[in-house]
């Protein structure tokens, strides 16, 4: 079923896209900004999120909100090791000036998460930077829930080792 303006999944009852892009665009902001830091570098991902969601609301639309948080987490993600690539070639002058304005707990947080695997940082993102409970992490990762919390047991484990204090 399909109304104009709209894209609805084929079940009666199913949100439509425009309903859920409010809590969408929020919550990949949200994650977004948490590691970015730059409210507008935020928005953009959290648009290119939503823009990802539309794209793929059939396949998408019964866990959006989890498959968003972790969208947005990777994009932000992605963001910042083109920054510190940039940083390392020093041709960007943008990395230099925000290198003064976001924090350090933000730089060793990304560098502590780049350093886990990678399904580790899908749990931790997903768990802790996206306010997704165990079974939406799970089911969007398609894993068990003992396989989550193993992940993020060992993740977090792994984050106070080697964040600073």
């Amino acid at each position: 079923m399909v109304a104009f303006g709209e894209v609805t999944v084929g079940q009666p009852g199913s949100v439509a896209f425009t309903d859920a892009y409010p809590r969408l665009f929020n919550e990949a902001y949200r994650v977004a900004y948490r590691l970015l830091g730059d409210r507008t570098e935020a928005e953009d991902v959290a648009a290119e999120t939503c823009a990802r969601a539309y794209s793929r609301w059939r396949s998408v639309a019964d866990y959006a909100e989890p498959w968003c948080v972790r969208v947005a987490g990777n994009q932000a993600l992605d963001l910042l090791r083109g920054r510190a690539r940039a940083a390392r070639r020093g041709r960007d002058e943008r990395t230099a000036r925000d290198e003064a304005v976001v924090s350090i707990e933000r730089l060793d947080l990304y560098a502590a998460l780049t350093a886990l695997p990678r399904r580790q940082r899908e749990v931790v993102v997903l768990r802790y930077l996206g306010d997704q409970s165990e079974e939406q992490t799970a089911s969007l990762l398609g894993l068990s829930v003992g396989s989550v919390k193993t992940h993020a047991s060992r993740g977090l484990a792994r984050l106070r080792e080697v964040m600073p204090r």
